[in-house]
């Protein structure tokens, strides 16, 4: 039974014992006490759970990037796609960025070291990053952190600037602490492994994961038109942004090749 034949069954069975009941219909099922004396119980109790897992039907849209913080591609794609969206729809969302790409890791005497494609900066620059998310943790609060170092003319240098407009309560010392200590070395190490582990494997960065699936259709999707997309796939209620229209296109050449 649909919603509302629910609420089409609450108003018959109500209309029986409106003389027993001194509540509007639209607060028969707010306590068990009113449901009770409007004797609609059982409605009430078919009503809630189909509200219960219409509820769980409208969960966020899980979106995973896997991306390295000198990539062109990745750089264009978290400034003009992802947190762009994020900003307008990030209710029906949930992100989680995997700072690591296309490097390579090797255990030497114990200790994790990396190659990155573009080189030791973009080694720092992922662990930069990488601790500032463990540090924050909250993405509401971290996300305009790492979107401030990506736009940034000078990502090298971004940390401090973007701290102080973002996150004064987080000091550059405990950032660099992570980044040079073994902290950092194991969220970079956790970072491989979760990029490592895809299915399919990556050939490229950005690589967007939604609802736990990449295929080359969500991939263009998601690169061209994102905001769309995460639309699209929520089930429920669409929030106003989704009206309007998405972001700036982005080619699919902007990748950086593993």
């Amino acid at each position: 039974m649909n919603s509302a034949a629910l609420l089409l069954s609450l108003c018959f069975v109500g209309s029986y014992s409106q003389q027993l009941c001194d509540h509007p219909p639209s607060d028969w099922c707010s306590t068990w006490e009113i449901a009770k004396a409007c004797k609609v119980e059982q409605q009430c109790i078919e009503y809630l759970s189909h509200k219960d897992l219409q509820k769980r039907d409208e969960s966020p849209v899980k979106v995973e990037l896997y991306y390295e913080s000198l990539c062109g591609g990745c750089r264009k794609f978290v400034v003009l796609q992802l947190f762009p969206t994020w900003l307008m729809l990030n209710e029906i969302m949930e992100i989680t960025l995997v700072p690591y790409g296309n490097a390579q890791e090797k255990n030497i005497s114990g200790k994790w070291e990396f190659t990155c494609q573009h080189g030791p900066d973009e080694c720092y620059v992922n662990t930069i990053e990488a601790c500032i998310m463990h540090h924050v943790m909250d993405i509401q609060s971290y996300f305009p952190i790492i979107f401030c170092i990506e736009i940034s003319s000078n990502v090298t240098s971004a940390l401090g600037p973007c701290l102080a407009a973002f996150q004064p309560e987080l000091s550059v010392k405990t950032v660099m602490d992570c980044v040079n200590g073994d902290l950092g070395n194991k969220l970079m190490h956790e970072n491989a492994m979760k990029t490592d582990s895809l299915n399919p494997p990556h050939d490229y960065v950005p690589w967007v994961v939604v609802n736990g699936q990449h295929n080359d259709t969500l991939q263009d999707r998601a690169i061209s038109a994102l905001l769309n997309l995460i639309c699209e796939m929520y089930t429920g209620t669409k929030p106003e942004a989704c009206s309007g229209k998405g972001m700036t296109p982005l080619k699919r050449d902007s990748v950086c090749l593993n």
